[in-house]
C-alpha cells in the first residue's frame, strides 16, 4: 500500500513539474505568440509567423497560386482578399490564423514646411469685454449667455462668415433699438439667444461686448500626399484656437509653401519653435477641408517634391512598426527638406484610431544641434522605417525636448479619405 502511495506521489510531482515546465518550452511559448488575425498588404515583404518546429507545418488554406511560402514561417501575398494560415501536426490542425490581405497603398512622404490659414465656420467667440453704455458697463454678449468657444453662425437670419459681416447688422439693430436673434453653435449643440447691442459713449458705436475671430494661421510640416487623388495629410494633430484651446471648426482653408528663417531651440520646460515666413496670397499649394485630431487634410493643387523620397512608398500599419531606428523628414533652413535619425522608443498596435501611438526620440546630432530636439512647426514631419511611411511627429515632451509623440500613418490616411482597408473579395471584419 505504501509502495502504491509512493508511486502516486512521484507521479503527481512529475505531472506538476510537467505543467510548470511545459509552458516555458520554446515551442509552447511560440504557440502563445501566434496571433488570431494578421492584416497585411499585398506585394510587400514576406510576412513572418511564429515557427513551432519541424514537426509543425504551416500552409495557406486558399491556394490560388498567389500565396507564396518562402519557408516554413514566411509568406508573401500577391493578391488582396481573405484567407487562413493553418498550423497542423501530421495533418491535424492545431491553430488557424485569419489573414486579411489589403490592396497595396503607397504615398509620397512630405517633409516640406508649410504655411496654414484656416477660415472658421462662422465667427469664433474668444472673449468678452465691457461696453461703457448709458446704464454703466456691461457685456451684452455675456448677458445673452454667449460663452468663449461658441461659434456665431447667424445673426437675424443672415449667415455670418467673416468678422466684417457682424458690424453692419449690429449697427442697424442698435439704431432701431431692436434685439438681435443670434444663432450659436456650442460643441454639437445649436441654439438661438437674444442679444441687445449697447451704444458705447466714447466710441459712439453700438457694441455687443464680444471678442471674435474668423481665421487662424501658423506653420507646420507636410506628412504625405497620395499622387492619384492628390489628397494630403499634414501636422498630425488638430489645430486649436490659441485663446479658447478648442479645435477650430473650419469653413475652408489654404496651405502654402513656407520658408524657415530661424529656429528657437527647445530646452527642459520650454519647447522650441521654428520661425518661418509665408504669403497666403502667393505660393498656394492646396486647400484645407478638414481639421481633425489627426491633422489637417485636403487636396493639393499640384504635386510637390522633397528631393529625398519623391516616389510613392508603402505604408506600415500600427502593428508593423518596430522599436528601433527610423528617419524623419523635415526642414530646418529655408525650404530644404533633410533626413534625420530618430529612435522609435515604443509603439502601440492600435485596432481603432487613437493619437499618440508612438514615442520617438531624436538621435541625429545635426538636428539636436540645430533645434534641441522636437520644436513647434515640426509637427507632421513624416517618419520612415524599413522603407515604409509609418507616421508623423506630433508633440514634444515639455521636460525632454529630444523626445515626443508620433501618430500612426493609417489614422491620418483614414481622415484624409484614403481607404486603406478596401480589398477585392471579402471585406475585412
Amino acid at each position: 500500500m505504501k509502495h502504491i502511495n509512493k508511486i502516486r506521489i512521484i507521479t503527481g510531482v512529475l505531472l506538476l513539474l510537467g505543467l510548470l515546465i511545459v509552458p516555458f518550452t520554446p515551442p509552447i511559448q511560440n504557440y502563445f505568440t501566434i496571433p488570431n488575425k494578421i492584416i497585411t498588404f499585398q506585394n510587400q515583404f514576406p510576412h513572418n509567423v511564429p515557427n513551432l518546429g519541424k514537426a509543425v507545418q504551416v500552409h495557406a488554406s486558399v491556394n490560388d497560386n498567389n500565396d507564396e511560402a518562402i519557408n516554413a514561417s514566411s509568406f508573401a501575398f500577391s493578391e488582396p482578399g481573405d484567407r487562413q494560415l493553418v498550423y497542423s501536426v501530421a495533418g491535424i490542425p492545431i491553430k488557424k490564423v485569419d489573414v486579411s490581405v489589403l490592396k497595396d497603398v503607397k504615398v509620397i512622404p512630405g517633409g516640406q514646411s508649410i504655411g496654414v490659414q484656416l477660415q472658421t465656420l462662422g465667427v469664433l467667440v474668444v472673449g468678452h469685454h465691457l461696453v461703457n453704455g448709458e446704464n454703466g458697463q456691461m457685456s451684452p454678449g455675456e448677458e445673452a449667455e454667449i460663452k468663449v468657444g461658441d461659434v456665431i453662425m447667424e445673426i437675424d437670419g443672415q449667415k455670418i462668415e467673416e468678422m466684417k459681416d457682424v458690424k453692419p447688422i449690429v449697427e442697424e439693430a442698435g439704431k432701431a433699438s431692436k434685439p438681435l436673434e443670434v444663432k450659436v453653435k456650442r460643441g454639437k449643440e445649436t441654439f438661438t439667444t437674444e442679444l441687445n447691442p449697447v451704444k458705447d459713449k466714447k466710441e459712439n458705436e453700438y457694441r455687443i461686448g464680444l471678442y471674435i475671430r474668423d481665421s487662424a494661421a501658423g506653420i507646420g510640416t507636410m506628412t504625405f500626399f497620395e499622387p492619384k487623388s492628390k489628397k494630403y495629410g499634414a501636422l498630425g494633430h488638430v489645430i486649436s484656437d490659441m485663446d479658447t484651446k478648442k479645435p477650430i471648426e473650419i469653413h475652408d482653408g489654404t496651405i502654402v509653401r513656407s520658408s524657415v528663417t530661424s529656429i528657437q531651440k527647445g530646452n527642459n520646460g520650454t519647447p522650441g519653435e521654428k520661425q518661418a515666413k509665408f504669403s497666403i496670397k502667393e505660393n498656394r499649394i492646396g486647400t484645407i477641408t478638414k481639421n481633425s485630431p489627426f491633422g489637417i487634410f485636403g487636396k493639393l493643387d499640384q504635386s510637390i517634391e522633397n528631393g529625398k523620397y519623391d516616389k510613392p512608398m508603402p505604408i506600415a500599419l500600427s502593428h508593423e512598426v518596430k522599436e528601433g531606428p527610423a528617419k524623419i523628414l523635415t526642414v530646418i533652413d529655408d525650404e530644404k527638406v533633410e533626413e534625420f535619425d530618430v529612435e522609435i522608443v515604443s509603439s502601440v498596435p492600435q485596432k481603432s484610431p487613437a493619437t499618440k501611438g508612438m514615442v520617438i526620440q531624436i538621435t541625429d546630432p545635426k538636428l539636436l544641434e540645430a533645434t534641441g530636439g522636437i520644436v513647434q512647426g515640426m509637427s507632421g514631419s513624416p517618419i520612415i522605417q524599413n522603407g515604409k511611411v509609418i507616421g508623423a511627429v506630433t508633440h514634444v515632451f515639455v521636460n525632454d525636448p529630444t523626445s515626443g509623440y508620433g501618430v500612426h500613418i493609417e489614422w491620418m490616411l483614414q481622415d484624409a479619405g484614403v481607404d486603406i482597408y478596401k480589398k477585392e473579395g471579402k471585406k475585412a471584419s
